[in-house]
């Protein structure tokens, strides 16, 4: 990811392990500011991850990953560590898949941190992948719509919806994407729309209601979004109000593609419904910031994520190329 920062741009990660603890970006205060937080502790990890210092799911894995390693320095019981980790956030399955992976590095006496860096490193090569390939489906003046924020930030680096994007405006290709501002946390105002900008990539904010007014009238050519957990069927968890869009984009003829690594299918459900919905906060939607803007009394439901049925799916991207729903056996992705 290029960035800049103090005046120079730089290459930097979502979060990295240095000097026996792991730096993050705080994405909670982007795009106003650029800071960093740096995690001591496995709580330290937990405490990043539940208040959304880091999100995204191939990020949020990355920091179980090194997340392990600090129990391992701090001599903390690796099996009590990783219960800690998996009970943060119940939806991404990369996180689980991450804490297992280095559980199993554990026993068989494999070095902690050059376990957590190569799987990190696999998960950045997986998501540049990820770009190549879907950029195949991006024609060149392409309107695209993206929800949520599946870039660098939320996936280590180049990112998975994000990553086509950007393999299209490097080849050169004239493109323009829809950022859905998805409420309540905005992240794809906050964080998608800052990533564009680093990128220098043309893109408009639009309301998370607009989404099917623009396809209405013809003004969007294909959807990518990002996955938090997907089924052997196809059916996948994403940001809440993805389920939405992609019923939209069935009615309006769009194509609708999801894009995740490898780490985010979970081979053991088979249906959607089976996927747990982490709900948070009921003031994350009465408020912005500090601003309530309901009457107090007010109560609020905040699902985090939704289901959307593989039946609306015309891809799902990964590192081994574009696959229907029907054509995700375990094989054919490993």
């Amino acid at each position: 990811m290029r960035v800049v920062y103090k005046g120079k741009e730089r290459d930097l990660r979502a979060l990295w392990y240095q000097n026996e603890s792991i730096r993050f970006i705080d994405q909670r205060v982007l795009p106003h500011r650029f800071e960093f937080r740096d995690a001591e502790t496995v709580e330290d990890v937990a405490v990043f991850i539940e208040d959304m210092t880091v999100r995204g799911a191939p990020s949020i894995g990355a920091a179980g990953a090194y997340g392990m390693v600090l129990a391992e320095i701090n001599g903390m019981d690796l099996n009590e560590a990783a219960e800690r980790l998996k009970r943060t956030r119940p939806t991404a399955f990369d996180l689980f898949f991450a804490i297992d992976r280095m559980l199993a590095a554990a026993n068989d006496g494999v070095d902690m941190v050059d376990a957590a860096d190569d799987y990190v490193d696999e998960i950045a090569e997986k998501c540049r992948l990820i770009g190549e390939h879907g950029n195949a489906i991006i024609p060149d003046g392409a309107r695209i719509l993206t929800h949520c924020n599946a870039g660098a930030l939320a996936t280590i680096d180049y990112g998975t919806a994000l990553a086509p994007i950007r393999a299209a405006h490097k080849a050169g290709k004239k493109i323009h994407v829809f950022v859905d501002e998805t409420r309540p946390r905005l992240q794809g105002a906050a964080l998608t729309s800052w990533e564009l900008v680093q990128e220098g990539i043309p893109h408009d904010i639009i309301p998370d209601n607009a989404a099917g007014h623009f396809m209405q009238r013809g003004e969007i050519d294909l959807c990518i979004v990002g996955a938090d957990r997907i089924t052997a069927s196809g059916d996948f968890a994403n940001k809440i109000g993805t389920y939405e869009k992609a019923v939209c984009a069935k009615e309006n003829n769009v194509p609708f593609y999801t894009a995740a690594p490898v780490s985010t299918f979970d081979f053991s459900l088979i249906s959607g419904f089976d996927i747990p919905i982490e709900e948070r906060s009921q003031d994350e939607v009465r408020y912005v910031g500090s601003e309530l803007i309901c009457p107090e009394t007010a109560t609020a439901r905040n699902p985090s994520f939704d289901m959307t049925p593989a039946k609306f799916l015309t891809g799902i991207i990964t590192e081994a190329g574009i696959f229907k729903p029907g054509e995700l056996d375990q094989a054919k992705l490993q």
